[in-house]
């Protein structure tokens, strides 16, 4: 799992430079749609933003985008 800093100490900055690493790998990314309903993708981190990260689908090659703040929020979680 996608080690986060202290919540305290949690930036857009950190965020992005703790995905560095993920870069062009294949990761889970568990996605929280609300009301105990949760989609689960296999992708590849293809491009990180100021503000965003892109994220390619493995079964069909379709492309995402995920904003830093999904992941302080844990709305989404990224596996290894």
């Amino acid at each position: 799992m996608l080690v986060i800093p202290v919540k305290s100490s949690c930036t857009i900055h950190t965020i992005k430079k703790a995905l560095i690493p993920y870069l062009g790998k294949i990761v889970k990314i568990k996605y929280n749609l609300g009301r105990n309903k949760y989609e689960t993708y296999e992708a590849k981190i293809i491009k990180l933003y100021n503000c965003v990260f892109l994220i390619e689908l493995k079964e069909n090659k379709a492309v995402k985008s995920f904003s830093y703040t999904d992941i302080i929020t844990k709305t989404i979680k990224i596996y290894e």
